[in-house]
């Protein structure tokens, strides 16, 4: 049955969706199994240690940007109707988006998709955060903190088709985009295989990359068989959470079921398959109240950052990145920034004198 059958028996949205939560759960699983993680790959770089976290996101950046323009060359993908590229932008939203996202991060030990990937494996903190992010994303879109959000985004926009694509910008095309992917896998198995990853390692980052492209390809298919008018869209996280934040607490609010209401459960699915597989799963809380803070202060930083800069760290970084977007892009830039900025700042200060339990005895001499 091809996709024209699907679509006539069933109607867009269920395809949509359906097809959201498989390649949902393939990204869960992978990046589960992967220990993708864009925290930990800053945190390793800032650090100066390009070790296994910094190349499984490379080995998963390289691997959707090179699938993504391969299928632009081909033929089979067309992103120029992609919102990250045919809308209005804004430069200043990206940049400060990205700044509090990549702080945020830090202090909750995982970017959005991580902590989805972290409470289908038990753990409560990434849960609670998870949900404190979402309550932040949807204030931001449409509740109080949306008018800051506006007035920050209006500080420097940028109009919608070539000047908001970089390639284009810069007088290349997806030749140029394959190639320079080629290049980042290229570093990417050179630090693999300096730091000894695992075969888990490989297959998971690679498989992340992959599940960011095929969701581009099938959202473009489906907008071309259906008699519907779909956006084409990516793998992200912030909206999807808010969406489902409404879902669960009122049905008239809730929107259409589409690729993002399958996606998000189908990322937690896959993962928790994942954990299954690795026999990883377990129960996992705060440790004291100072944590909790933490963790609470940085799901409401990332929330609020993603929906000014776009998306989150999958969303703008990397969906947004294989497309060459160029407000992705500065966004992605800015997460690494506050990520490193942020991880200095929360760094324990170095202990230069000894505790007094383990400080040297005092000899003192006795007159003969």
């Amino acid at each position: 049955m091809d996709l024209t059958s699907l679509l006539d028996r069933h109607g867009t949205g269920p395809v949509l969706a359906a097809g959201g939560a498989v390649i949902g759960a393939l990204f869960g699983f992978f990046a589960q199994r992967s220990r993708f993680c864009l925290r930990a790959a800053v945190i390793e770089f800032w650090h100066g240690k390009f070790a296994e976290k910094l190349s499984v996101w490379l080995l998963a950046f390289a691997s959707a940007v090179i699938a993504v323009q391969a299928l632009i060359l081909s033929g089979l993908l067309d992103v120029s109707g992609a919102r990250q590229l045919a809308n209005r932008g804004s430069l200043s939203g990206a940049l400060v988006g990205g700044l509090l996202f990549g702080a945020g991060m830090i202090m909750t030990r995982g970017c959005a998709s991580r902590l989805l990937v972290l409470s289908a494996n038990g753990n409560l903190r990434a849960l609670l955060s998870g949900l404190v992010f979402a309550v932040t994303a949807q204030a931001a879109l449409a509740g109080s903190l949306s008018p800051l959000r506006a007035e920050i985004a209006s500080w420097w926009t940028i109009e919608g088709g070539a000047a908001r694509h970089l390639l284009e910008r810069l007088g290349g095309g997806a030749v140029d985009g394959l190639v320079l992917g080629l290049l980042w896998l290229v570093v990417a198995v050179i630090f693999s295989l300096r730091s000894g990853n695992r075969p888990w390692m490989w297959i998971g980052g690679i498989g992340t990359g992959v599940a960011v492209a095929l969701a581009w390809w099938f959202s473009y298919l489906v907008s071309h068989s259906s008699f519907d008018p779909v956006q084409i869209q990516g793998v992200t996280f912030s909206g999807p959470s808010a969406e489902w934040l409404m879902r669960v607490l009122s049905t008239q609010a809730a929107q259409p079921f589409g690729f993002d209401a399958g996606m998000l459960p189908g990322v937690f699915a896959g993962s928790a398959l994942g954990a299954l597989v690795g026999r990883e799963f377990k129960i996992e809380g705060f440790k004291n109240g100072y944590h909790m803070a933490r963790y609470m202060v940085g799901a409401m930083l990332m929330g609020f950052g993603s929906m000014l800069a776009g998306g989150c760290a999958v969303g703008a970084g990397m969906t947004g990145g294989a497309i060459f977007a160029l407000t992705a892009w500065l966004a992605l830039a800015g997460m690494w920034a506050g990520g490193g900025l942020m991880e200095r700042w929360l760094a324990e200060p170095v202990q230069t004198t000894q505790p007094a339990t383990q400080r040297a005895p005092v000899v003192v001499p006795v007159a003969p």
